[in-house]
């Protein structure tokens, strides 16, 4: 039996629990909109073509905040063409995803689903094919009263109250020569700089998030950021991060660590973001949005062929998770709370059949993927005060990181109780850990795994991969070789 502690103390608090932290995101890609969250024949929509079934789990899911509407699909988006009367609207192709997009679906139909969902939403403004002028009018659009033509636009289609969006992004991975629109750093900067100062004119409480690398791998990362927050630092509230991670060549012991990437990715961000103050002589601190983040295959999307036509709603990026999957988002995650002092937003993407926690047949039954449930737990546990937590465990080498603990966990406290979140990375053996601290008893434990790890849930067996009671013995609790689990101590 490998063995390994965990000491806690409440003494040691890194930063409350931010409740953006569990956001999502929903772009127009592939069927995430089309046969997700909208699909109005089906037999769970709504009056408003919104799937309840989607609703329902999306509620499940935890999901606070919810990046719209792209992506890579907002740098050609016109937003003015998906409002007023659907029959009029008309459609476009989406250069991004070589789709056709028909606006049935915009504004004011997403900002209804969710107040349905009772979510924020975080709106991205088009800066690739547009500027500071578009960026304005849906501003006003969505946030002004009454009595101008934008807002009274709002008004005639039907919702009288605005809808005080209050998180904007500036445009979506600019660095990347992808990106309809790509500019360089100083370009980006700029036009950026420009935005932000435009849009805090209307109102200057506005929380405003600069495009900083699309993967910590780009050429130009680090400088990226450098260069977009001299521009930027004192208009802006937070700079992105977008980072995927796939099991790569069998190497299941690394994928189990790709969350020591994203911790070289917040030292480095937030390093660089401190050093730009320093230089600037700001005491203000650039917090990080890391609204883009998950397990997400991408070698098969790069390999996959481009339709001939232009279709609707194509499936695309349909990745389905397995056990493992679902315990690299775990330990994910656990990355994101432990850095809550920081990273102040974050949105695992997506929601719904692209690289989703939540997968739909058109017309049929929607279901949890694995990675659902390490999503829904932390959102459902995770209050209070983080922890920093210390762990002595055994460590194992993995190709792409080096050494690397076995045991990865962090912990969060009301005061009343105290729930420890924990993978074991192990692919064969069994942890013992023991938890140190003002800990009296185990309340309840939940475990993520099973004998195959590259078990996965479908329309047909939703169930296959959920948690499971976890025995505990005191303090101590065995976690199972390549494991999710949750603790809450009294």
């Amino acid at each position: 039996m490998l063995e390994a502690r965990l000491t806690i103390d409440p003494a040691f608090r890194v930063a409350p629990v931010r409740r953006r932290t569990f956001g999502t995101f929903v772009e127009h890609l592939g069927r995430c909109v089309y046969t997700g969250i909208y699909e109005p024949g089906h037999p769970t929509a709504d009056e408003d073509g919104l799937r309840t079934d989607v609703l329902a789990l999306t509620r499940e899911l935890g999901v606070t905040t919810v990046r719209y509407p792209g992506g890579n699909f907002v740098s050609g988006h016109r937003w003015e063409d998906a409002v007023g009367p659907v029959e009029r609207r008309p459609a476009r192709l989406d250069l991004a995803w070589h789709s056709t997009e028909p606006n049935r679906v915009g504004v004011d139909e997403f900002m209804r689903w969710c107040r349905k969902a009772g979510l924020e939403p975080m709106m991205a403004v088009n800066l690739g094919t547009r500027g500071v002028g578009e960026a304005l009018a849906l501003l006003e659009y969505c946030n002004h009263p009454n009595g101008t033509a934008w807002s009274d636009l709002r008004v005639a289609n039907g919702a009288k109250r605005p809808y005080d969006v209050r998180m904007w992004c500036l445009g979506n991975e600019m660095d990347g020569p992808w990106q309809i629109g790509h500019k360089n750093a100083a370009e980006y900067g700029r036009l950026a700089a420009e935005t932000a100062r435009a849009m805090r004119m209307y109102d200057p409480a506005l929380e405003l998030v600069a495009c900083g690398s699309s993967s910590s791998s780009m050429p130009t990362f680090g400088a990226w950021e450098a260069t977009v927050l001299e521009h930027t630092y004192d208009l802006v509230d937070y700079i992105s991060c977008h980072a995927y991670y796939e099991e790569k060549d069998g190497d299941l012991g690394s994928f189990l660590a790709c969350a020591t990437d994203m911790q070289h990715f917040i030292d480095s961000v937030t390093a660089t973001a401190d050093a730009v103050g320093a230089k600037l002589k700001s005491r203000k601190k650039i917090n990080l949005s890391f609204d883009e983040w998950n397990v997400w295959y991408q070698s098969r999307f790069q390999n996959a062929p481009v339709p001939a036509d232009w279709p609707v709603a194509p499936r695309l990026l349909e990745d389905h998770y397995h056990l493992a999957d679902a315990v690299a988002v775990g330990s994910l995650l656990i990355t994101l709370l432990a850095n809550s002092d920081r990273v102040t937003a974050a949105c695992l993407a997506q929601l719904v059949n692209v690289i989703a926690p939540i997968m739909t047949e058109p017309g049929g039954p929607a279901w949890r993927q694995t990675t659902f449930h390490p999503f829904a737990q932390a959102a459902r546990h995770a209050t209070g005060d983080v922890l920093r937590v210390e762990t002595d465990s055994p460590t194992y080498d993995t190709a792409d990181y080096g050494e690397v603990p076995l045991l990865h966990a962090t912990a969060t406290t009301t005061g009343d109780q105290t729930v420890v979140f924990a993978v074991n990375r192990s692919v064969d053996r069994p942890l013992s850990v023991t938890v140190d601290g003002p800990v009296t008893r185990v309340v309840d434990a939940t475990t993520l795994t099973d004998p195959d790890v590259y078990a996965r849930n479908s329309a047909g067996t939703p169930d296959r991969v959920t948690p499971r009671p976890l025995p505990a013995d005191g303090t101590t609790v065995t976690l199972p070789p390549v494991s999710w689990n949750v603790i809450r101590f009294a």
